[in-house]
């Protein structure tokens, strides 16, 4: 999505999106990182593709719309950093992608991948067979033995009421292997307090290994273990700081890191994320996170 960010008394228009953010960081990290999306015909989403591609993101899999564009947010931050959003995403390309051409193509590439990674959002977007056909993926792609990476990113006004966006989200917890959920987003969705409650539910769902983000408070580990960040913050703009911590940990698991460095990677990248303005600021360096 296109992202307008407060720049002093004006407005940065940059990119972002949940899923992205994550993909982004993991290219920066030097995985080979395809993204599977649909943008429009627009000078705009033009500017889109070919920044990604400059991330070093594959495009190869970005299907054309012919009729729509890019959706639009907006993030505003409070004084301690917290954010809100403003949506205009209700016809964007990316809503429509299960019906364009290429598509087949696109599901039977992204079915090869080691890492297939998908959120809330991702499904909120969907229609119902485009959900479908997503799960119909991420059980190809467990089924090979290789790990399928859900985020339980919950935005509201995305869902019609908590009754299907939780009925969705648990059906995505089925077919995932590792799940990435936060402690606020199950607190408003399902009203679970405790990371080990959130952790239980994913669990007896099916979902290997959990671990839930809980912002500043660290994270909770698969065998229970809490690990908090490697020192306290005072956030600039914590918009894609989850989704920062996804890309850490997930290129540390990559790698052959254990649970605890992965955690410790999540938590570097996004604190380094969260004392820069935007979803994706410039790219991390790993000097200044100390």
């Amino acid at each position: 999505m296109l992202e307008l960010s407060q720049d002093g008394p004006g407005w940065h228009l940059g990119y972002g999106g949940d899923t992205l953010n994550s993909a982004i960081h993991l290219a920066r990290a030097g995985l080979e990182t395809a993204y599977l999306t649909a943008l429009g015909t627009d000078p705009f989403s033009a500017d889109l593709k070919a920044r990604w591609a400059a991330e070093g993101l594959d495009t190869s899999l970005v299907l054309t719309d012919p009729v729509r564009n890019p959706g639009l947010y907006a993030i505003s931050c409070d004084a301690a950093g917290e954010r809100s959003f403003t949506y205009w995403r209700g016809e964007s390309a990316a809503r429509h992608m299960f019906d364009r051409d290429g598509i087949d193509q696109a599901l039977a590439h992204a079915a090869q991948a080691d890492i297939l990674g998908f959120s809330l959002i991702t499904i909120a977007i969907l229609p119902e067979a485009g959900r479908n056909a997503l799960f119909d993926l991420a059980r190809t792609v467990a089924d090979r033995g290789n790990m399928v990476v859900f985020d339980g990113n919950y935005r509201p006004r995305l869902w019609p009421d908590h009754a299907e966006a939780q009925h969705w989200r648990d059906a995505a917890i089925a077919v995932a292997t590792v799940g990435l959920p936060t402690l606020d987003d199950e607190s408003a969705l399902s009203g679970q307090t405790s990371a080990d409650q959130v952790a239980r539910h994913w669990t007896d769902l099916g979902c290997r290994e959990v671990v839930v983000k809980m912002g500043a408070a660290g994270a909770r580990t698969p065998d229970g273990t809490l690990l908090a960040p490697p020192k306290v913050l005072k956030p600039v703009d914590t918009s894609g700081a989850g989704d920062a911590f996804n890309g850490g940990f997930l290129a540390a698991r990559a790698g052959g890191a254990s649970m605890a460095e992965s955690v410790m990677a999540g938590h570097r990248l996004a604190g380094w994320c969260v004392m820069n303005r935007g979803a994706i600021p410039l790219p991390f360096q790993p000097e200044n996170s100390e």
